[in-house]
């Protein structure tokens, strides 16, 4: 594509923004994002890759905080795929409830589990083209995996990535296989998941959905849509509530680095 045909229009006064000035400034803004959240980091607690992916698979529809309280009592009793696999249908859907569509995902973990037992010899595959397979696995879970259990590049592209990358004009693109490709053309493949860590936190956290902090936000002079949420500094800072039952960042084994950034750990299930 030359630098010629990707010229956009952007929202400062007719302006065009060249591809390169385009790359330039998404580039500055995961950097400014990087130095606003330096210990970024996924927000569900996980010790291996099999942790990860049941964890992920439980996170939709509902906050990471909650699936966090909900994990420690089903790996407990379900440590392995092979465990979970076999496990009565009726006492996971009991874990399982306080995560919301309990039947659905009692399902997805015990058939992702069987899978793996089935084609995997019980092992979490390291490969795109294997994950996908998995149900109730799609791109997002398996770059999810990938990015933080392997330590393979991934974008990871959820609401919160999709309406970020809307506001920052890096892409007009509306289907997510069609985002991910074009941020991945803006960003070195060593960048993707540190990068979705940050715009992701960033999205949970100041520039929510339906009415952005625009004056509390640290990266407004390179935002296009800065004026779209309250932009008054006192109204702004009002406006930033994280997910709905914890903190940003809010883990029961959040990583040092988190609690000495002034966070705290969550509270177990049922207390707190």
């Amino acid at each position: 594509m030359t630098e010629k045909a990707s010229v956009k229009k952007s929202s400062g006064g007719g302006k065009t923004e060249s591809r390169t000035a385009l790359v330039r400034r998404a580039r500055r803004i995961d950097r400014e994002l990087a130095e606003v959240y330096p210990y970024a980091h996924p927000e569900l607690d996980f010790e291996n890759p099999f942790q990860l992916i049941v964890a992920t698979v439980l996170s939709a529809q509902t906050t990471d905080l909650r699936v966090n309280q909900t994990t420690p009592g089903l790996f407990a009793k379900y440590p392995t795929p092979e465990d979970l696999a076999a496990a009565n249908p009726e006492e996971v859907e009991e874990i399982l409830r306080p995560t919301g569509f309990f039947r659905a995902k009692t399902k997805s973990v015990i058939g992702l589990s069987k899978a793996l037992v089935e084609d995997f010899d019980g092992e979490v595959p390291g490969r795109l083209e294997d994950l996908v397979k998995l149900p109730g696995v799609g791109r997002k879970t398996a770059f999810v995996v990938l990015g933080n259990a392997f330590g393979r590049p991934g974008i990871t592209v959820d609401t919160h990535f999709q309406r970020l990358v809307h506001r920052f004009r890096w892409t007009a693109e509306t289907d997510p296989g069609k985002i991910e490709a074009a941020i991945s053309e803006l960003f070195p493949k060593s960048a993707w998941t540190d990068l979705s860590h940050h715009v992701i936190w960033h999205g949970r956290r100041i520039c929510h959905a339906r009415k952005p902090a625009c004056g509390a936000c640290p990266i407004a002079p390179l935002c296009p849509a800065y004026g779209e949420g309250e932009t008054d500094p006192e109204k702004a800072r009002k406006l930033l509530k994280y997910e709905k039952g914890g903190f940003p960042g809010q883990r029961l084994n959040p990583p040092q680095s988190y609690l000495d950034a002034g966070g705290k750990a969550a509270p177990p299930l049922g207390r707190g």
